[in-house]
């Protein structure tokens, strides 16, 4: 039986566990790999499967790192048509374990993360998956959050403003270097902030490996996991951050081969275009919208670079991460410079 896993105090675990999840048995547990944020661990007692999410050691963001946040809009979700884990239990004493942490059922399948892994898939299983994919995030998109209980889970008036001044605010807290792209792109997002397209269940992290496919057949999604940073705004945001990384500059991130960066997965506008048709919504606006995700990836990506550079990080493939941040940064600025020339906005740095 497993004695000690990096970020979980297993005994404490055990002893909870016993507590809040009736049946459950003596448990063991396994860091699970891919995780770049939030720390996630199976857990089992050899007859039960469950899942385990808590915060990064260290984590620097704290706002990014919410576990009943994230808890909450997966139990809303569950009868709601967008596929999710079951929740099972939420702890938010931090002394348990060391941080707050949530539970919810294992869900059966896979999850594709590398390049390698999307070429197991034949060409046309990768178009489904990829548009299986859209399709449930128009979806998501369509759930009335005062309907699943989730009306007051966020301020979808002035969200593009409060995102654009969240994520420098977050630059300041993780910055490891100057980067003069960085401040520009702020500059630009700040300066050319449009009204929100809409107002709806945010998921904040979409992408492929943020999702578990059916094993038999990818083009079914069996479940969208990773809702830390959930929230009620604007759906558009979720779509420009989806494209973003998209960009072969997000590969280190995942190690150097991410499956969202592959050129096997349909290109942007056809994307664009299938979200368009799914939802009914107006993307005339993507361009902003790509460029805070190109905004938004870099500050994650120098979150991530931050802690492993400060030694908190646990498990493998982070070492690459810090390579991402600055081509990140100048994908958006280049894309906050195609949204000014839509819009025949100034330059700012003029």
């Amino acid at each position: 039986m497993t004695t000690s896993v990096a970020g979980l105090d297993l005994p404490a675990l055990r002893a909870w566990f016993a507590a809040h999840v009736p049946g459950a048995g003596e448990l063991d547990a396994e860091l699970i790999a891919g995780g770049r944020s939030n720390l996630t661990y199976r857990l089992t007692d050899g007859r039960a499967t469950w899942v385990l999410r808590r915060p990064p050691l260290g984590g620097l963001t704290p706002s990014a790192h919410d576990m009943a946040r994230e808890y909450r809009v997966v139990a809303a979700l569950r009868d709601s048509g967008v596929p999710v884990a079951g929740a099972v239990a939420l702890c938010e004493d931090p002394d348990v374990i060391g941080a707050p942490f949530a539970v919810v059922e294992h869900v059966s399948g896979r999850v594709v993360r590398t390049r390698a892994e999307l070429d197991a898939l034949t060409d046309a299983e990768v178009r489904r998956c990829a548009f299986a994919l859209v399709d449930v995030l128009a979806r998501l998109h369509a759930v009335d959050p005062a309907a699943v209980g989730l009306a007051g889970f966020g301020r979808p008036e002035g969200y593009l403003v409060r995102q654009v001044r969240r994520w420098h605010d977050q630059w300041t807290r993780v910055a490891t270097r100057p980067l003069s792209d960085v401040d520009a792109l702020h500059a630009r997002l700040a300066a050319a902030c449009p009204p929100e397209s809409g107002a709806s269940i945010v998921h904040g992290d979409f992408r492929i490996d943020n999702a578990i496919l059916d094993g038999g057949d990818a083009g079914v999604v069996r479940a969208l996991v990773d809702w830390e940073m959930a929230t009620l705004g604007d759906p558009l945001a979720d779509l420009g951050l989806h494209l973003a990384y998209a960009d072969p500059a997000f590969d280190p991130v995942l190690g150097g081969s991410a499956a969202s960066t592959s050129p096997r997965l349909p290109a942007a506008d056809e994307v664009v275009a299938r979200y368009a048709a799914a939802s009914g919504r107006d993307v005339s606006g993507i361009a902003f919208h790509l460029a805070l995700g190109y905004f938004k990836a870099a500050v994650i990506a120098e979150g991530i670079h931050a802690r492993h550079v400060a030694g908190r990080t646990v498990g493998e493939g982070f070492d690459t991460v810090g390579a991402a941040v600055a081509p990140l940064a100048a994908a958006g600025l280049a894309a906050a410079r195609a949204v000014d020339s839509a819009t025949g906005s100034s330059d700012p740095a003029c």
